[in-house]
């Protein structure tokens, strides 16, 4: 195993425990979704993070497989994992919780839930940006990263700390369609730009290990 996989191994197990998290959440919710009302806002808050959560991952591996290992790098790695699952852990309630229902719930969370995601998005911003510091294409990828970033906070921001409906359905909505639509152009156009996300992530096939 070299040292990317090791890295790779690493981070990996901690974002998928958030993606467990949330299919846990999912689950539970549909389970007892006749005795608690689920709404629409809670399961579209959920297929953001998700969307988010996978993205991410794909950056993770198109960033640092050509960047030197180092412990510093992998407890950047943790924080930025660990505050996804915090993320990810917040948008369904547990059992104890007794929540009345899945959108009182929301009410009291979706600010805490999106203000962590895009921590999440500002922190990997600046540690893929570190591991381009000195190449010849840092400009270009400091550009689209700053730009991508800033796309993300403006659409993300408004949902975080609005308390009206369809600000969020809106600028979430016009988020995930954002993900849709750079999932189908990796698909359909691979060996070129594989994915651009908002939250600075930028993926070359060129540039995977």
């Amino acid at each position: 195993m070299g040292a990317f996989e090791f890295f790779f191994s690493f981070y990996g197990l901690v974002l998928g425990l958030s993606v467990a998290v949330l299919a846990t959440g999912a689950a539970r919710a549909f389970k007892h979704r006749k005795m608690v009302k689920v709404g629409w806002r809670t399961p579209l808050l959920a297929l953001f993070a998700a969307f988010d959560i996978a993205t991410f991952w794909d950056a993770a591996w198109t960033n640092f497989g050509t960047a030197p290992y180092s412990y510093g790098m992998l407890l950047a790695g943790l924080v930025v994992a660990i505050v996804y699952f915090i993320a990810a852990s917040l948008i369904f309630p547990e059992p104890e919780d007794d929540a009345p229902s899945l959108d009182a719930h929301f009410e009291a969370n979706k600010t805490p839930v999106l203000l962590l995601l895009i921590l999440a998005n500002v922190l990997m911003v600046a540690l893929c940006l570190l591991t381009h510091v000195g190449k010849p294409n840092f400009t270009f990828m400091a550009s689209a990263y700053g730009f991508n970033l800033l796309l993300y906070v403006g659409l993300v921001t408004p949902a975080a700390l609005l308390r009206r409906g369809w600000v969020f359905a809106l600028t979430v909505g016009l988020h995930i369609a954002i993900y849709l639509a750079l999932a189908v152009l990796s698909v359909t156009t691979p060996g070129q730009m594989a994915s651009t996300a908002a939250g600075g992530r930028e993926a070359a096939a060129g540039d995977r290990p």
